[in-house]
């Protein structure tokens, strides 16, 4: 299993545009169930920092991300973009085989 980890600070205002989008069931998750290789995505959030939050991603392995990314490359930008007004810093923590 290959695990993909964000973590992001969410502008207060925004917590819940936020965790729509970046929840399991949100834009990403959608996005990515389009690949019969993902496997789910969890949200945390920080129970001592409320707009601290760590996302993260699983698929089979890096190969089945790497060969899906380029597929949804302008819907991913895209997305990114568009998550940039929900946050004021995000930072992928690393990529993890298990």
């Amino acid at each position: 299993m290959y695990f993909i980890v964000w973590e992001y600070e969410v502008r207060p205002d925004r917590l819940a545009a936020f965790e729509d989008r970046y929840g399991p069931g949100g834009a990403w998750s959608r996005l990515f169930r389009t690949a019969d290789t993902f496997r789910g995505t969890e949200l945390y959030r920080d129970t001592a920092r409320p707009t601290h939050f760590v996302t993260v991603d699983r698929w089979t392995s890096a190969a089945a991300f790497e060969t899906f990314l380029p597929t949804v490359r302008e819907e991913y930008e895209r997305l990114d973009r568009e998550g940039d007004e929900l946050t004021i810093s995000e930072r992928r923590l690393g990529a993890f085989e298990a």
